[in-house]
């Protein structure tokens, strides 16, 4: 029995890899691309049209269409030109990252001309795309049930979930971001406390120890051995970090709906922190502790044993760490 055909506008990293995972799996995908890349079009069995009346045109009724671009003015314009060529009780599925609110306006919209939307979260990257993802929809639930075969036949096992009215699909997936952005947070700050301990760690190894039975294990974790033994350390990664500004929107959310999420929101403030060589914040506080403490501006060596050992109950044990990391020699290790 021969699987549907459905259509794919936007052939980038998501969308494009979710086309050769279609085709590969019997379905016939038409795709829309201003730029296609090369491999893409010289892939056996898509057919990658030049124009949007042709892309539609080849899609059997009622029409499904994926439209995998970037979140924001461009999606709009996108289905209002699709509105004008596609005709009552075909399904246009946004699988990108746009605000859930976006998402309903978009639906109600759409349902005024009779034409269905579906919102659909993606997750699991380019390798998910590729090789099965996880989806999250929303939507009404009859296009949902036409669309359900596909994505679930497109996501890992167990990796599609109807979230419910539309709108809810987008939301879910910008949670899960949330969670992510504060999962990224903490291993990062455990991986800048394993570089400061007083010997070195072999860092590859720990990892690969943690993803096998510990409770922190994850594909993230996997990630960060996988990228720091290619990379060869940090040295050569920049410190800043670069986002296309989803989760701020659940921050803003969060504060409306008086939800208090303080590990996502300092994960963003670190964020924008990563971007701030000079920061004039922290020149400031230096400025106005001068003001008022005569506090010196700049590091200073006796304010920093102040700092160590003026509790009288530290001072012990913060001088057996320091002499730990000035005379310690090379650690033992296993193996």
């Amino acid at each position: 029995m021969s699987k549907a055909t459905f259509g794919i506008i936007g052939l980038g990293k998501m969308g494009g890899n979710l086309a050769l995972q279609a085709i590969d799996k019997g379905y016939r995908v038409i795709g829309l691309d201003k730029n296609p890349d090369k491999e893409l079009l010289e892939h056996e069995g898509l057919v990658v049209s030049d124009s949007l009346e042709d892309f539609v045109g080849q899609l059997p009724s009622p029409r499904i269409v994926f439209v995998y671009v970037p979140a924001g003015e461009v999606v709009d314009l996108l289905l209002d030109q699709l509105a004008a060529v596609v005709t009552e009780g075909d399904i246009l599925i946004d699988g990108g990252n746009s605000y859930w609110g976006d998402s309903i306006n978009r639906y109600t919209r759409l349902k005024e001309k009779g034409i269905h939307f579906i919102d659909c979260g993606t997750s699991g990257g380019m390798d998910g795309a590729r090789h099965g993802a996880c989806f999250m929809i929303g939507g009404e639930q009859e296009p949902a049930k036409i669309v359900t075969p596909i994505l679930k036949d497109l996501a890992v096992e167990g990796g599609f979930v109807y979230a419910g009215a539309p709108g809810s699909g987008h939301y879910v997936k910008l949670v899960h971001n949330g969670i992510e952005f504060g999962m990224l947070q903490a291993i990062g700050e455990g991986m800048q406390l394993l570089d400061h301990y007083k010997d070195e760690l072999n860092v590859l190894e720990i990892l690969e120890a943690w993803n096998h039975g510990s409770v922190i294990r994850s594909w993230l974790i996997e990630l960060m051995a996988t990228v720091m033994k290619r990379e060869g350390g940090y040295e050569n990664i920049p410190a800043y970090i670069e986002d296309t500004g989803e989760v701020n929107w659940l921050v803003n959310d969060a504060m409306r709906m008086e939800v208090p999420v303080p590990v996502i929101a300092q994960s963003v403030m670190q964020l924008f922190a990563s971007r701030d060589k000079e920061p004039l914040w922290s020149k400031a506080i230096a400025m106005m502790r001068n003001g008022f403490g005569g506090h010196p501006f700049g590091p200073h060596e006796g304010i920093k044993h102040e700092r160590q050992f003026g509790k009288i109950e530290n001072a012990h044990s913060a001088a057996m760490y320091k002499k730990a990391v000035d005379h310690s020699g090379p650690s033992d290790t296993l193996g």
